[in-house]
């Protein structure tokens, strides 16, 4: 049984497609569909049923997966703690990460760690949607709000400060809000990933729900807060989002007496798994990187 057929084995059963894990793995769709012919030679059995949609796993296919993926893990786990042996980072490294904030900082804070360590292979994938970590074949996942998965490891890369804003234009044209009662006369821009359209806020132990007419909904970053550039109404925003806009004057501070939901930028590994010595690094990495508290606060 050769290793490459079993690499491509679990990429195909996590991925739920041919393509997709030939993709992940960077072969062609040919050469991978060999390799998983081979492996279920050598073992006498079927380990996948294709079907018009997707693969799907069989009785002996998920009997063998868990065994399979947990090999593959000691296997590249041995490997890497003989490299850290010697002082040196190894091997490929997935992570995903949310696409504004992976193209405003985590991006220019990756080279300088990619250069650091030129034999680690990272794979970042930037997308919005929550994904699962271990289902979807990541090493971790950075995320900016509260972790809603308690099969996650957490740790906390920086603090992320959200404020109420608006462009001068529309405040022009609306009163100000004063209270979470005067958010209900103006228009909203909701993030859509969130799935709901109020603002949450603390008052001392107790949460108080805000909610605006829904003007907008949409599921990135960037339009969101361009929206409120705009003028069409009012976000919630992160800092590492909305500070240099509120630098420049485009956005307003919109204050009413009470503070967003605490959040945090973190990245979390799947549970039950060893977090390898490049993941740790990365992390700190990111930490020393973003400061504290995050320089995305402290420039406005």
């Amino acid at each position: 049984m050769k290793i490459d057929g079993m690499r491509a084995f679990v990429a195909a059963a996590e991925a739920g497609s041919i393509s997709e894990a030939a993709r992940r793995m960077r072969l062609s769709k040919s050469v991978l569909s060999e390799r998983l012919a081979e492996l279920e030679r050598s073992l006498g059995t079927k380990l996948l049923q294709r079907t018009t949609r997707k693969l799907a796993l069989t009785e002996d296919g998920s009997a063998f997966h868990e065994r399979a993926a947990s090999i593959l893990r000691e296997i590249d786990d041995a490997a890497a703690d003989l490299a850290e042996r010697r002082g040196t980072l190894i091997g490929p490294l997935r992570i995903s990460a949310p696409v504004t904030f992976g193209r405003m900082h985590l991006g220019p804070a990756l080279y300088p760690f990619l250069i650091k360590h030129p034999q680690i292979s990272l794979t970042l994938d930037l997308d919005d949607r929550r994904v699962d970590a271990a289902a979807d074949g990541y090493d971790a996942v950075l995320r900016h709000g509260e972790v809603d998965d308690s099969r996650l490891v957490v740790w906390r890369l920086a603090p992320s400060r959200r404020r109420l804003v608006a462009s001068p234009g529309y405040l022009a044209r609306r009163k100000a809000p004063r209270t979470i009662g005067d958010l209900e006369q103006h228009e909203g821009l909701f993030y859509a990933n969130r799935g709901i359209a109020d603002w949450r806020f603390k008052t001392g132990a107790n949460a108080v729900i805000a909610r605006a007419r829904a003007r907008l909904h949409v599921n990135n970053g960037d339009l969101l807060r361009d929206a409120a550039i705009a003028g069409l109404g009012i976000a919630l925003l992160p800092m590492f989002l909305a500070g240099s806009a509120i630098k420049s004057k485009k956005l307003r501070v919109i204050e009413i007496g009470v503070q967003p939901d605490e959040e945090f930028v973190y990245i979390a590994h799947p549970e039950g798994r060893r977090a390898s010595a490049k993941l740790r690094a990365l992390a700190d990495h990111l930490r020393t990187a973003f400061g504290t508290p995050p320089y995305w606060e402290t420039d406005v």
